[in-house]
């Protein structure tokens, strides 16, 4: 439902309508809501849809979706019946002082569309209640069907139709965690019989069906990623004789077409998700893990950037993108080539042997190409937690994740065809990052008052923000300053419209290099492709809808994020139960509004909550004590036990 507002917010082609949503838009065009004029379905001037905030003395505000605009001031007689977040369409209020106001005129379903609620015992007889608020739910089961289950007992709800869709599990097994969060925007692993049946009947790539596409078999690529990957989508090749970078992406276009059912599964998806012990694909395994992944020694469609670069400058001279056939000859992981930058790997094949040649040539271009970028962008250095699980999903360890010499490298080959991409249409998706508030940076400056660190408002906020960098490292919080500058950002996101990536420090930018698991990347491909061929229609019919595609894949960006990091949380939960009543290291993440820290401890990165204040300040050690934990709501409670000096 969200998603149908959204384009009906910019104007839906009928073309593009979907069965079951016919019927709501021919209800809300009697209704006059819409408008339909040269076969587009728009909203009406006079009205909004919205997601309604938080309710206060009778009173909220209309968060307004599908356009960055102020919310809508609802009051306490244009509520209606109406709750916090419920999907509304309202009417503008016209010729009101204050606010921009509005009147609620239809509630059409809810923000969230799907939730997961659990039996609880409650005064003595079993209740199905939401799981993490406890608050019963729409949909109820007779007192003979309580009594079949068992206690925590898990449900997938549908909140449009309050209706139970499935039982998901028992909150008592560890398992359940990973069907928890991905039922509550319904999310799944697997795919129906329709699209694995187009995923089959792809036939392995034969080049001599491709003689329009250029040959760059000969050339030594590879690919460069996580000990763990299954699916590749990036490859590179350096010629040093003539500075140029070949950057060769899984040229997933050639296989997925536009609405064709594979297109379909990708567009609800939009991305993958990555979790500690799994991923859930947005594309079939038969594509994303075999036929579009550039595996070793075998041929590969790719979509190519070639860059030339002059090596003084390092400024493009040149680029162009195109579609070919390539050979990866070896599959690297990090390590490996982290080992070669240390002189501790050798070649053990003639392909090797070339390859290292040049990519030890080429870390020295990438090297200077970070050097340049942090001149206008920024080098942030925040702490991404890897779990390891065991067979049960329960955890067993976590680590900092590493950034290397290796990574570097990939990330500045890709960022430079991410760059090149996008300077190629003036209109198309784009990956944006707007400055900061003021009020945002206001709020930073006071608490990095806070730990000690002077604020000295510079020319522009890049000079700022670097010299708060330069305190925080001779005082020994690089990582944690970092976290709170990244938090006073700006949250990036996919536009139509072009505004710059201010974190970057990019003129223009767009995500090109990972089309087998960002949805974003596909569609940069499909408009590049029409480009090149001078196919105005087709460069149309890619755009048609790019407003609201380019919010909702925004939003599936964020439904991916809070599902990474729900299971994450709920790992440590479970984690933490097991260790009740035991002392444990920590560091203070928050003091306002509330105290609020993480472990780091054996176990580093769990998130505790405090059921009392202490006397800490920001970024301070401490020795704390867990006293309870709600699986439920994956919520771990600690004390304060005493400081731990430094």
């Amino acid at each position: 439902m969200k998603s149908l507002l959204i384009r009906l917010t910019h104007g839906l082609n009928e073309q593009d309508i979907e069965q079951e949503e016919l019927l709501f838009v021919k209800e809300w065009l009697a209704k006059k809501y819409l408008t339909h004029k040269h076969h587009i379905y728009k909203f009406n001037s006079k009205y909004r849809a919205g997601t309604l905030g938080l309710i206060q003395k009778g009173t909220a505000y209309l968060h307004v979706i599908g356009e960055n605009i102020k919310d809508l001031f609802i009051n306490e007689n244009n509520l209606g019946l109406a709750r916090e977040g419920d999907l509304v369409i309202a009417q503008r209020l016209l010729g009101y002082r204050g606010s921009p106001s509005a009147k609620i005129i239809e509630i059409v379903g809810r923000e969230q569309t799907y939730s997961v609620a659990y039996i609880i015992m409650k005064e003595g007889h079993k209740a199905l209640v939401e799981l993490k608020t406890e608050y019963p739910i729409g949909a109820e089961l007779t007192p003979e069907e309580l009594n079949s289950y068992e206690i925590g007992d898990l449900f997938k709800i549908d909140n449009h139709e309050n209706t139970i869709m499935d039982k998901i599990g028992n909150i008592n097994d560890p398992k359940s965690d990973e069907k928890i969060v991905l039922a509550q925007f319904n999310k799944h692993d697997t795919f129906d019989e329709e699209v694995l049946q187009v995923a089959d009947s792809f036939k392995q790539v034969d080049a001599s069906k491709y003689s329009n596409r250029k040959d760059l078999r000969d050339f030594t690529f590879c690919t460069i990623d996580p000990i763990t990957a299954k699916d590749f989508d990036d490859s590179i090749y350096w010629d040093d004789k003539s500075s140029t970078l070949y950057v060769a992406i899984a040229d997933v276009s050639e296989y997925v077409t536009p609405f064709g059912s594979i297109d379909t599964e990708a567009i609800y998806r939009s991305f993958s998700i990555y979790l500690p012990h799994r991923s859930i694909p947005m594309l079939p395994r038969e594509l994303s893990e075999t036929l579009c992944s550039l595996q070793p020694h075998v041929d590969r469609l790719a979509y190519v950037f070639e860059i030339k670069l002059n090596i003084t400058t390092l400024e493009v001279v040149k680029s162009e993108v195109y579609e070919a056939i390539m050979h990866s000859d070896r599959r690297f992981n990090y390590k490996e080539i982290d080992l070669l930058f240390e002189g501790r790997l050798h070649a053990k094949t003639t392909e090797e042997k070339e390859i290292f040649v040049w990519i030890s040539k080429l870390k020295k271009v990438t090297d200077r190409l970070k050097e340049k970028r942090l001149q206008e962008g920024f080098d942030f250095h925040s702490t991404e937690i890897e779990m390891t699980l065991d067979e049960n999903t329960n955890l067993i360890s976590t680590a900092v994740a590493q950034e290397t010499p290796s990574h570097g490298l990939i990330e500045d080959c890709m960022l430079l065809a991410n760059k090149e991409a996008a300077k190629r249409y003036k209109r198309g998706l784009f990956r944006i990052h707007e400055p900061p508030s003021q009020t945002k940076l206001q709020k930073l400056y006071q608490e990095l008052a806070g730990i000690g660190i002077h604020v000295e408002i510079k020319s522009t906020i890049k000079e700022t923000i670097d010299s708060i960098q330069k305190q925080a490292k001779e005082i020994g919080l690089e990582s944690e300053v970092d976290t709170l500058i990244i938090q006073s950002q700006m949250q990036a996101r996919y536009s139509p419209i072009n505004v710059g990536h201010f974190g970057l420090g990019f003129k223009e930018y767009t995500h090109f290099t990972s089309p087998i698991r960002r949805y974003s990347d596909l569609i940069v491909h499909r408009l590049l492709k029409a480009i090149n061929r001078g196919d105005t229609q087709e460069q149309s019919y890619v755009l048609r809808n790019i407003e609201s595609l380019s919010m909702t894949i925004s939003e599936k960006e964020r439904e991916s994020m809070i599902i990474e990091s729900e299971y994450k949380a709920r790992k440590y939960a479970r984690w933490a139960k097991e260790n009740i009543g035991k002392e444990f290291k920590a560091r203070v993440t928050t003091t306002d509004p509330e105290l609020r820290a993480e472990l780091h401890d054996t176990i580093i990165g769990a998130k505790l909550h405090f059921t009392a204040r202490a006397d800490v300040a920001l970024f301070e050690d401490i020795l704390i004590r867990i006293d309870k934990v709600t699986i439920a709501r994956a919520k771990i409670y600690a004390s304060v036990v005493e400081k731990i000096d430094k």
